[in-house]
């Protein structure tokens, strides 16, 4: 049995802020200063990657890209995988139904009124609600702009993904449609299959090495949780 959306989406905003988007049916959805999620795909990214550079102190290069898509793939991930678990349905998190502003500070802000899901079994409709409508367009307005490597962007995705879980696993343990075997059939194929290595105990949550660089280690004494360079040699980068 699925839940209805709306008001699923409301109990997911308890989760974390990257688990939250307001589902309020609005006139116009555009109030208070939001944007079409669309727009991210094309000029719209360079705006927000000189944010993130400005908060980052970086500037709006290949770090600040990265790190912004990493970012955008987070909340994606989390509202969707968020409502599978607890509900037994995925959003219709179309480019032209979604909506995002970006605050001073913390995660973009998401707006989808009036949602309905999308058909389908969940690992499905979860590889078509993010990987599909999302992941690759993004990823092309990124790597065309920044020269970021497929390998980076698919490594952050999946990351993001973990991440997700990670918060499902902590927060909500006894959800009724286990996440973690919808993130490993959307870590066995494409386009994150090959990203890093992911285990999960019970009891213990999981763990993800990933197999590519998100390039935080270029900031004074940063490396992301899942950093493949704790793996490699001194003096090798990826």
């Amino acid at each position: 049995m699925t839940t209805s959306l709306a008001p699923l989406l409301t109990r997911l905003t308890a989760v974390g802020p990257y688990f939250a988007a307001d589902p309020t049916p609005r006139a116009d959805p555009s109030e208070g200063g939001f944007r079409p999620v669309a727009e991210l795909y094309g000029d719209g990214i360079a705006w927000h990657v000189e944010e993130i550079g400005r908060r980052m102190g970086t500037g709006a290069g290949r770090v600040a890209a990265s790190t912004a898509q990493l970012g955008l793939a987070s909340r994606l991930w989390s509202v969707a995988l968020g409502c599978a678990a607890l509900g037994g349905v995925v959003p219709d998190l179309g480019p032209g139904r979604l909506w995002w502003r970006g605050p001073s500070a913390g995660p973009v802000e998401l707006r989808l009124p009036g949602p309905r899901p999308l058909p389908g079994p969940l690992p499905e409709a979860l590889h078509r609600a993010v990987a599909v409508d999302h992941l690759a367009p993004l990823d092309e307005a990124v790597r065309g702009r920044y020269a970021l490597s497929p390998q980076i962007l698919r490594g952050n995705a999946a990351s993001a993904l973990v991440g997700a879980v990670r918060v499902l696993l902590d927060r909500v343990p006894n959800a009724p449609f286990p996440p973690v075997p919808l993130v490993e059939h959307l870590l066995a194929r494409a386009p994150l299959e090959g990203t890093g290595t992911f285990l999960h105990e019970e009891g213990l949550g999981v763990a993800f090495t990933r197999r590519s660089c998100c390039l935080y280690y270029r900031l004074p004494a940063a490396t992301c949780g899942d950093c493949v360079l704790r793996t490699r040699a001194p003096g090798r980068t990826a």
